[in-house]
């Protein structure tokens, strides 16, 4: 099976191995301020599905989002990627990909987060800007801010669909329906920005074909959709989701499930989707099940593998 990944599309893209570095906005998110809803997405932790922000915990937010404090925050994150590759790249050549990841980062005060975001985009090695957000913080004002960064360097936006079944949506406590996303959806498009879809496969109240009928909803969206992110399922420490896990176990995918699964969805997409990727790695000391997908190079091998015979 061809299907086109991120790492060659980075490479087509910029002429060179481009790296992500996770940062922190210090935004919340409607779905545990109030707005919408309290306590987030059930599988969602208390870090916004951001525990690989750089030292997000060292960082104190400051009404002007301080210029040292991103500063150092990219600097850290420079780093990291550095000690995971040491002997594959030089420092004067690492590209970056900024990548705003935890909770949803345009949700807050618009002219602090311009500023913020154009002080990334300043970085001569930092080559695009990649916003997690949700599609309900998607406005007028957003969408003008997205436009005016994007004139910068390029921006991609990501957004958290995870399903398109309502009734899934409800349990997971999305706080927003489908059409909301594709409002969102298409405002983004229209506006010339990249839009990057989450979808997780694995929810215990959802049958294979439910799960097969998202990734044909997305492949049939227009414009075409430009990336997607799967994840499996994950079942972490101090979420709602583990609290029900625990009051009633429910059938956990093993990796030749996700596999066989996967491969069918991957099938079922645009063969012009981006592939960013198709599993999770979440934190592994907060990591309650699969236990499976806390071995990342055994997973990664296994699925390329099904991938590459299919």
């Amino acid at each position: 099976m061809q299907i086109e990944r991120l790492n060659d599309f980075l490479q087509k893209q910029f002429g060179t191995k481009v790296y992500k570095i996770s940062l922190t906005s210090f935004c919340t998110c409607p779905n545990r301020d109030g707005t919408k809803g309290t306590g987030g997405c059930t599988f969602c932790s208390s870090f916004g599905s951001g525990e690989f922000s750089t030292n997000v915990h060292q960082f104190k937010k400051s009404s002007t989002l301080l210029e040292k404090n991103i500063e150092e925050q990219i600097f850290k994150a420079k780093q990291i990627v550095q000690q995971k590759f040491p002997k594959k790249i030089k420092t004067s050549d690492q590209k970056f990909i900024a990548y705003f990841q935890s909770f949803s980062n345009t949700y807050g005060d618009l002219e602090l987060l311009r500023e913020l975001y154009k002080k990334v985009l300043s970085f001569d090695d930092i080559v695009a800007l990649s916003i997690g957000t949700r599609p309900d913080c998607i406005s007028p004002e957003v969408l003008s801010m997205l436009n005016e960064l994007n004139k910068i360097k390029p921006v991609w936006v990501e957004l958290g669909l995870q399903t398109i079944h309502e009734s899934s949506a409800k349990k997971i406590n999305r706080c927003y329906t489908l059409d909301v996303f594709e409002n969102a959806y298409t405002e983004l498009k229209r506006n010339g920005i990249t839009v990057i879809v989450h979808v997780i496969l694995g929810f215990p109240f959802e049958t294979e074909t439910q799960m097969l009928q998202t990734a044909t909803y997305l492949s049939k969206l227009n414009p075409t959709l430009d990336g997607i992110k799967i994840h499996l399922l994950q079942i972490l420490q101090n979420t709602q989701l583990a609290t029900e896990y625990e009051k009633n176990p429910f059938k956990i995918f093993s990796l030749e499930e996700y596999g066989n699964l996967l491969i069918k969805f991957l099938k079922r997409l645009n063969s012009k989707t981006v592939i960013h990727r198709f599993t999770g790695d979440g934190d592994k000391k907060n990591l309650i099940e699969p236990k499976w997908c806390g071995d990342k190079k055994r997973v990664l091998n296994y699925l390329n593998k099904l991938i590459a015979e299919s």
